[in-house]
């Protein structure tokens, strides 16, 4: 299974890991994935969706379906 936020899109970001020597190696950093069941009330339904923690803040901040309505999500 890919690690992408289904809502926000966030996937992986290539980097450096930067020794006390300066030496680069790359490595790769993972955004914070999680499985979430989410009631949607206009629907009157639960929808499974992997999102990453941040948009799972904003969605409680914004309310769910004002914030996939801006994202553009389809559920």
């Amino acid at each position: 299974m890919s690690n992408v936020c289904r809502v926000s899109g966030k996937r992986r970001m290539a980097g450096n890991s930067v020794s006390h020597s300066n030496r680069k190696t790359k490595r790769v950093q993972h955004p914070n994935i999680i499985k979430k069941r989410i009631f949607i009330p206009e629907e009157n339904r639960t929808v499974t969706i992997k999102l990453s923690a941040r948009a799972l803040r904003t969605m409680n901040k914004k309310g769910v379906s004002q914030y996939l309505k801006e994202q553009g999500v389809k559920v």
